[in-house]
């Protein structure tokens, strides 16, 4: 072999040698930007609450309540995971879990928690894990949180009794957890499911959001860190799978979601609607944007939720 030929395969060797190193140090950076715990650069920060805020009665309802600490192992783990509970202004036996969103803690759900407070509801308000004040290292988009809101679900019915009915209601990456929660083994007393703006799968998502953020294709970052998080966090981002939940789901369901939706897409929403096989309900919220439909149109939204649970929540 020729000196110019030799020096050309060393040369390409190190080219592909510096185009793979890239690539691996781009899939741990994309991973700790879409599945390690921490702020993230992409969410925003929560406002100060104005009188302007549409939902201001609810949210300074939501501030200024006692609330009771309920703590929970996350499954599988010894992960620590807390919640706030607020019972009902009148003892009932009807309880909702809401599920925050990527990113976010329970103090971001007051407007929901308002809601359903005046809709004569408990709520159990719980910060997911690797969230807020709950423990965990790991986002896993749905994956490993559906089965810590099951345990949730079953904690409620625990102190409450046989006769305990359960509402899951999810917003944003809540949404698909609660959507992936419908695909599990249930107890009898989770009756219903709510989700807003929840996405069809990870993989999907966080293609679409490397495309919106970074002008990236899925193809070779996504696939290689969804790798990493194999390797790492135990998942394929294919693994949190929304859409395979619900075909799966036979309890009631209403999907909410934005028409103005940008961060979600709001085609998402009809194929997971689609795909459930549950009795459901669907309601898109036009011009509203991601995980502000309640805000948006509050006495639309609040109507909708009150009407479906009436069918399924005596």
């Amino acid at each position: 072999m020729s000196k110019r030929r030799k020096r050309w395969l060393i040369a390409g060797g190190i080219l592909v040698i510096l185009i793979l190193g890239g690539l691996i140090g781009a899939s741990f950076y994309f991973y700790n930007m879409t599945v390690a715990s921490g702020k993230k650069s992409f969410v925003a920060a929560a406002k100060p609450l104005k009188k302007s805020d549409p939902l201001y009665a609810q949210k300074n309802w939501y501030q200024n309540v006692h609330k009771y600490r309920w703590t929970e192992n996350a499954a599988g783990t010894h992960l620590k995971l807390v919640a706030d509970y607020i019972p009902a202004a009148k003892a009932t036996k009807k309880t909702v879990v809401l599920v925050h969103g990527f990113g976010s803690n329970k103090e971001a759900m007051g407007g929901y928690a308002g809601m359903f407070h005046d809709l004569g509801y408990n709520t159990l308000i719980p910060d997911t894990r690797g969230q807020g004040q709950s423990q965990g290292k790991v986002i896993s988009y749905g994956y490993y949180e559906s089965r810590d809101y099951l345990k949730w679900v079953k904690q409620v019915i625990a102190k409450q009794g046989p006769q305990s009915q359960v509402v899951l209601f999810g917003v944003s990456m809540g949404g698909a957890t609660t959507m992936m929660t419908s695909g599990l083994k249930t107890p009898r007393q989770l009756k219903a499911y709510i989700e807003d703006c929840g996405y069809t799968n990870a993989d999907a998502e966080i293609t679409y959001q490397a495309k919106q953020m970074y002008n990236l294709p899925h193809w070779p970052l996504v696939p290689l860190t969804s790798l990493v998080t194999k390797l790492r966090a135990g998942f394929y981002f294919k693994d949190a799978n929304s859409v395979a939940a619900v075909k799966r789901n036979h309890k009631p369901m209403l999907f909410i979601h934005g028409g103005a939706d940008t961060f979600v897409p709001t085609r998402m929403v009809y194929q997971v609607y689609q795909a459930d096989a549950g009795p459901k309900q669907l309601l898109v919220v036009p011009g509203a944007a991601h995980a502000a439909a309640l805000s948006h149109a509050p006495k639309r939204y609040t109507q909708k939720v009150r009407e479906f649970l009436a069918k399924y929540i005596q």
